[in-house]
């Protein structure tokens, strides 16, 4: 059965609309990891994702009287617009119920190819019960997205492509694991031909079915998803790919969301290309993987499998890539409520960069500060930390917590009846290290801040909102002083908004 998978990718069909895709190394990752890093572009096919091989060969093999009945299928988003095109193609009716979560930018390809689109559940297999049950009412032919051997042999041209273009050392291909049917192919294909080269599947640790059921040596159904990587959000590994996967494929790696959104920064910066998860999932497992492993000089294949990102999911891309690439360290820090130590803290941060400042007072004694410090790596937070506490300032490590990188980073704030002679303004200053630290520095000392917002955009100027309790005798010196500062800067003591919320 398994020699059977190389005639069949030999002999695929998955030329007449797929391309020959480009292995491109990623220069600036290499550099900074010290492995070279290539990327398997299967972004840049028609349908910006690989699926349309798997889908295009199966359909190709369907017998006339078929594709005459309509062909249909299920899919978080990237094997639907493969089956569509090969639809389109091929001159027959495709129907896709695709879940609820599907990203528009992947319904809206979808229905631009001509096939009808079925909104159904939250996950692949709930559209996948859904279509079943349509196939059998209407007699349509299922196009399965992974559990299918065309549709693996499909897949597996990556692999034959892979060893046609890098005939030298390779020591791993990373693949993203969703249904299995993309690691099956190219671990079918590689493995018989040069079986010295590790296969590594790559999975979320929100979405591990494959993971998961190969520990167990058993199918494993997971009762939830996580929706990030919309791509590879299975329940349960097909029949198929579950025994090739068990037979061929070497290790795994899993990954969270912020590695996966440093991985497509990653790409970015070398490409300017932006991937969706899936489609990073397999670089960022590679990097974690050579990090773990400690590699240094090996050549290591990321399958860049897919690029239908909604435009709106970017921020929250940016927002975690720094994280993910333990680039950004955030802390809670409790100061003691007296003029003074707000500077004395910021002299500690001293010249790196500040991300993100969020500060209001709140009670008569101590000030809880929100702050997020750029790193140089991952064990930079901890010293940091230490150093803190070593100053007298209780600190909390927030870096991997959860709760604080998705929603309190946002909520600092709020009224209170200790803002006395409170001025708010609006600073705008150049980004540079060390900035910030000497705008505090330039302060009059009895000037006791209240309120301070900095969160850096990547901009080439930095925003900062501050309350400032100014003496009602000290305003001309506070005047003063936003002149010399030469930042620009807003009063926005009288803004509604202030008035209602801080």
């Amino acid at each position: 059965m398994n020699t059977d998978y190389l005639k069949r990718i030999l002999t695929s069909k998955v030329y007449d609309v797929a391309i020959e895709t480009a292995l491109e190394v990623a220069p600036q990752l290499s550099a900074r990891l010290g492995n070279t890093f290539l990327l398997k572009r299967e972004d840049t096919q028609t349908v910006f994702s690989f699926k349309l091989r798997g889908a295009y060969n199966k359909m190709a093999h369907l017998p006339q009287s078929a594709l005459a009945r309509g062909v249909i299928a299920a899919s978080a988003g990237n094997h639907a617009q493969g089956v569509a095109l090969s639809a389109k193609r091929l001159g027959c009716k495709a129907t896709i119920v695709m879940p609820t979560t599907t990203p528009d930018v992947k319904i809206n390809a979808v229905r631009a190819l001509g096939a009808t689109v079925i909104l159904k559940g939250d996950s692949f297999s709930d559209a996948y019960t859904h279509a079943l049950t349509l196939e059998q009412k209407h007699g349509m032919s299922f196009v399965h997205p992974f559990d299918d051997p065309d549709v693996i042999a499909g897949q597996g041209t990556i692999g034959m492509e892979i060893l046609r273009q890098h005939a030298g050392r390779l020591d791993a291909i990373f693949v993203a694991i969703g249904g299995g049917g993309l690691v099956s192919g190219i671990a079918a294909y590689v493995k018989q031909l040069r079986p010295e080269i590790k296969i590594i599947g790559v999975q979320t640790v929100d979405s591990d079915a494959m993971v998961k059921s190969v520990r167990a040596g058993r199918r494993i159904t997971l009762a939830e998803v996580g929706l990030f990587s919309d791509g590879t959000a299975v329940k349960q590994v097909g029949v198929e790919t579950f025994r090739l996967v068990r037979e061929y494929v070497d290790d795994f790696v899993v990954v969270d969301t912020d590695a996966i959104c440093a991985a497509i920064k990653d790409v970015f910066q070398d490409t300017r290309s932006v991937l969706e998860p899936a489609g990073a999932l397999a670089l960022a497992g590679a990097k974690q993987y050579a990090a773990q492993h400690k590699l240094q000089g090996n050549t290591l294949v990321a399958i860049a499998c897919g690029a239908n990102m909604n435009f709106d999911r970017l921020r929250f891309v940016a927002e975690r890539a720094a994280v993910g690439e333990a680039r950004e360290a955030l802390f809670a820090v409790t100061l003691p409520e007296q003029r003074g130590s707000f500077r004395a803290f910021c002299e500690l941060v001293g010249n790196r960069s500040v991300t993100e400042f969020n500060y209001r007072i709140s009670e008569a004694r101590l000030a809880h500060v929100f702050v997020g410090i750029q790193v140089a790596n991952a064990t930079e937070p901890a010293r940091i930390a230490k150093n803190f506490r070593a100053h007298g300032f209780a600190t909390l490590d927030l870096t991997h917590d959860e709760m604080s990188k998705t929603h309190l980073r946002h909520m600092v704030g709020g009224r209170s009846t200790l803002a006395d002679n409170e001025l708010l303004y609006r600073f705008e200053f150049p980004e540079r290290p060390g900035a910030l630290t000497r705008f505090l520095q330039s302060m009059k000392p009895d000037w006791n801040i209240s309120l301070f917002h900095y969160r850096n955009q990547g901009a080439a100027y930095g925003q900062v909102l501050i309350g400032i309790q100014v003496p009602r005798g000290s305003k001309k010196a506070f005047k003063d002083f936003l002149d010399e500062v030469g930042y620009p800067y807003f009063n926005e003591t009288d803004n509604p908004v202030y008035k209602l919320f801080l």
